[in-house]
């Protein structure tokens, strides 16, 4: 992996032929150096940030999945982006597809989590209203942190009772049977998460884009062609006025671009 942007004096340097330095090596990053490139802002307040994959042609999946466009160092980048978050929002469909389990402790960044306040590892926070989910699965029933579950007021009484009984926080995040996604957004800053992350899908990821509620984005551009009609990264109606986010990092790897993007 090397390091594209931003231009460090050691890219410079390569850059008008003088010694190659640290950043611009191809060479293996660890997951210390991976986690200061993605450390998140010292800004008070909530963050949220979105990891996502796409192909060059748009695709955000391929077969309905997207481990088929992802890559070893891209599902290493995942697991950093994880390492560093209170809490991972995912919608109740990609839970489904990609067969959400909960996130594990990992000894890598015990030391980074309890130097910052945080448990051993993030909760999953599953955006749904109809709780139309298996709660028999290890994310609801095995998780080191319970599972929340983001839904409406209107929500199936019986359901609410099925995800409480299988140990599921469920949180009201919305009037009716819909979830506002600024309002689960603030729901999880009232319960100590502010370092988000949401991992998709693109429905979801459509409608908080929409709620002007995204501070950044990790976008993983895969070398990858593969046509279809697979669903883009966000999905849902246009925005008036498209939102404008600024390149703050780019890591090149084997034709993969790791880019973070923030709001400007």
């Amino acid at each position: 992996m090397r390091r594209l942007f931003p231009v460090t004096y050691e890219t410079a340097a390569q850059a008008s032929g003088g010694a190659p330095g640290a950043d611009v090596t191809d060479r293996e990053w660890g997951l210390p150096e991976l986690a200061e490139v993605y450390a998140y802002p010292s800004v008070s307040g909530l963050w949220l940030r979105a990891n996502m994959v796409s192909t060059l042609d748009g695709a955000g999946q391929h077969e309905g999945r997207s481990q088929p466009i992802s890559s070893d160092t891209d599902m290493r980048i995942f697991g950093v982006l994880r390492g560093l978050a209170d809490v991972v929002i995912v919608g109740a469909e990609t839970v489904r597809q990609e067969g959400y389990r909960p996130a594990r402790a990992r000894e890598a960044f015990a030391a980074l989590r309890e130097a910052a306040g945080q448990g051993p590892a993030p909760a999953i926070a599953v955006v749904t209203a109809s709780l139309d989910l298996d709660f028999s699965l290890p994310l609801f029933t095995s998780p080191l942190v319970p599972t929340l579950v983001l839904t409406g007021a209107g929500a199936p009484p019986e359901r609410v009772e099925a995800a409480e009984k299988a140990g599921a926080q469920v949180v009201i995040a919305g009037d009716g049977t819909g979830v506002d996604p600024a309002r689960a957004v603030r729901a999880l800053g009232d319960l100590g998460f502010t370092r988000l992350l949401t991992e998709g899908g693109p429905r979801l990821l459509g409608q908080l884009v929409a709620a002007g509620v995204l501070d950044e984005l990790c976008l993983t551009v895969s070398p990858l062609l593969t046509a279809g009609d697979a669903q883009r990264i966000a999905g849902g109606p246009s925005i008036a006025v498209p939102k404008r986010f600024e390149l703050v990092s780019l890591l090149e790897e084997a034709g993969f671009l790791y880019t973070r993007y923030r709001r400007s």
